[in-house]
């Protein structure tokens, strides 16, 4: 049915997947609000927002913001569509061709899904281009300094054509400081013995 790998192994994993991956997904979420601030009134874009999970905690901390998801997987997006208020608006699209005006959203936020990205550098410029002036943009990712990231992303490389490529600190921060984006700053963590994670932040300052 897909000829994208990403699209087809998320329309296989769809229905199972809040269940299969339930730890991760809400460790991520709860680390990456955390380093997320969040006004009311605010519009959030969440870019690869899979089964809603992001949303659905962002709306329970702040109901007065507006948040759109988009994910490349329609399968995800309908799992997101029955737990989500309809006032959501869920868009089927890439990350490297946003379907929003420029200037759309003060945050744009993404979650376990930069290692997907076949094109960083035209998602971090497709990023910024949404992003208001002063709006911030904040990536939860895996983290390739730590050593079981690195195997994993070794052997997902070679046997996963879904997987694209995991990214350290450094070479996060070079793209996106080469894309104009300012204020970065980037921790990394652990949630558990394995999963080695990194939140990055950044600022469009024109």
């Amino acid at each position: 049915m897909y000829s994208d790998p990403v699209q087809k192994e998320y329309a296989r994993l769809a229905e199972r997947y809040d269940r299969r991956w339930s730890f991760y997904v809400n460790a991520t979420v709860e680390e990456t609000l955390k380093r997320l601030e969040i006004e009311p009134g605010e519009r959030i874009l969440d870019l690869g927002c899979g089964t809603g999970v992001l949303i659905q905690r962002l709306l329970q901390i702040s109901p007065k913001i507006e948040v759109v998801g988009i994910d490349t997987c329609a399968e995800m997006l309908e799992i997101a569509k029955q737990k989500l208020p309809e006032s959501v608006e869920l868009k089927l699209g890439s990350a490297d061709n946003l379907p929003f005006p420029s200037n759309s959203f003060d945050v744009v936020v993404s979650t376990s899904a930069f290692h997907f990205f076949r094109d960083p550098s035209q998602a971090l410029q497709e990023a910024k281009r949404v992003l208001k002036p002063n709006g911030r943009l904040v990536i939860t990712d895996w983290c390739y300094d730590y050593l079981t990231c690195k195997v994993c992303d070794f052997f997902l490389r070679c046997f996963n054509r879904a997987h694209f490529r995991t990214y350290g600190v450094a070479e996060l921060e070079t793209m996106m400081r080469d894309e104009g984006l300012q204020e970065i700053a980037i921790e990394r963590y652990k949630i558990d013995w394995f999963w080695g994670m990194m939140t990055a932040k950044a600022v469009n300052r024109f």
